[in-house]
């Protein structure tokens, strides 16, 4: 399978960058892609430079006035009360020369990946420049300035005529796509991240399970503050198993953001190393299962990008190429390369070690509570294969 699957990079996509203090830190990109050519497993056949997004592309989802808005933005030309309108400008969100330039290169790498899958130039595709999914059709959020999910979601739906399972593993919830495709049957949502009740965007309930004719095909799962990884993936697992079985879709999108991890310095979950493995394992499983293998993969959140994103994100591209090697010791280059510039000292070895954090007192209750919320959010399909099975003869 090695030869079927593409990895979309190039350096400029290193230009989507606010500042040199914001948190969105596109470096941690070339620290990925270095780290995979540290261990052989990158070749360069494998690496397919992404396409600028069009501007007919990006109103598949954005306002035509939003896209005005950034370009002149990018330009220095925007007033400042108005470019408050539109999100820009913003703490989370500042704006930077040639904006619109940059995150259309993001969303083209997305659906550079979208039509390497499609046309079956390959099986499996990782763009991990993409995953911005707080953007708004008319508004900038949480560091996004272009959602590239939500675009790509539409274009598989117009271009290739698909039924598209988005997944968000995200710490942050997916709001963006969710509410792209909120009254939308033809797009199913999940998404499990922590809960909003101290985190941003504050949404993701249970009870935002679509609208109209798609109500029922939203799906969340807010975890519980300091969740750990055993109740992390026990909710995971139980989740995109079920809600594949019950959209049985064409193609599985996934958003692999790597700030559940205890170290990410913007949540406060409790996970380790050990769920970036299973993520990509069972979402490659999904894929085979439902869509004879067509999996797009992209990126997202994730702030410690020494210790947690290179690795998080390479075991991502590693289950895609049925890669053993992201085992045991990291290469020693890799970690001479850069821990010169690392402001923490960086892991030795692919797995965390016993002990990063202190025990948490609230294990169980937490474990409970992330199992009744599981329960919650599941019901719907649950109770329609229970009356299912009642009526089998």
């Amino acid at each position: 399978m090695k030869d079927q699957c593409s990895f979309i990079f190039s350096e400029e996509l290193l230009k989507y960058k606010f500042n040199d203090h914001h948190p969105f830190n596109q470096f941690r990109l070339q620290l990925t892609v270095d780290l995979l050519h540290k261990i052989n497993a990158l070749a360069p056949e494998q690496i397919i430079p992404p396409k600028i997004a069009t501007e007919r592309e990006l109103t598949l989802i954005h306002d035509p006035s939003y896209v005005e808005a950034v370009k002149l933005a990018g330009e220095g030309t925007l007033p400042k009360e108005i470019a408050e309108n539109y999100g820009l400008g913003t703490e989370d969100t500042p704006v930077f020369p040639y904006m619109h330039e940059a995150s259309s290169l993001l969303v083209g790498g997305t659906l550079t990946a979208v039509d390497q899958v499609m046309t079956g130039k390959a099986l499996h595709a990782l763009h991990l420049g993409g995953g911005l999914h707080h953007g708004f059709r008319g508004k900038a959020s949480g560091f996004c300035v272009y959602n590239d999910s939500s675009v790509a979601i539409k274009y598989l739906q117009e271009k290739y005529h698909a039924r598209v399972l988005y997944v968000d593993t995200d710490a942050h919830h997916g709001d963006g796509v969710q509410w792209s495709f909120y009254d939308d049957p033809g797009v199913c949502t999940l998404s499990i991240h922590e809960t909003g009740r101290y985190l941003f965007p504050g949404t993701g309930s249970i009870n935002e399970r679509g609208q109209g004719l798609g109500y029922g095909y939203s799906f969340n799962i807010p975890v519980d503050a300091f969740t750990e990884d055993d109740s992390w993936l026990h909710v995971y697992t139980e989740a995109i198993k079920e809600v594949a079985a019950f959209f049985k879709p064409d193609v599985i999108l996934t958003q692999n953001g790597a700030d559940s991890h205890y170290y990410d310095p913007l949540t406060h979950l409790s996970a380790t190393m050990k769920i970036y493995r299973e993520i990509p394992r069972i979402a490659h499983e999904i894929a085979h299962q439902y869509c004879n293998g067509k999996w797009i993969a992209v990126g997202g959140g994730g702030y410690d990008i020494w210790r947690v994103v290179p690795r998080a994100w390479a075991l991502i591209w590693l289950e895609m190429t049925e890669n053993k090697k992201g085992y045991g010791r990291l290469p020693d280059e890799w970690i001479e390369q850069w821990q010169k510039l690392a402001p923490v000292p960086l892991p030795m070895e692919w797995d965390d070690p016993e002990g990063i954090y202190t025990p948490i007192p609230r294990k169980a209750e937490i474990t409970e509570k992330n199992l009744l919320t599981l329960e919650k959010a599941l019901f719907p399909i649950r109770s329609q294969a229970n009356i299912r099975k009642a009526e089998a003869p």
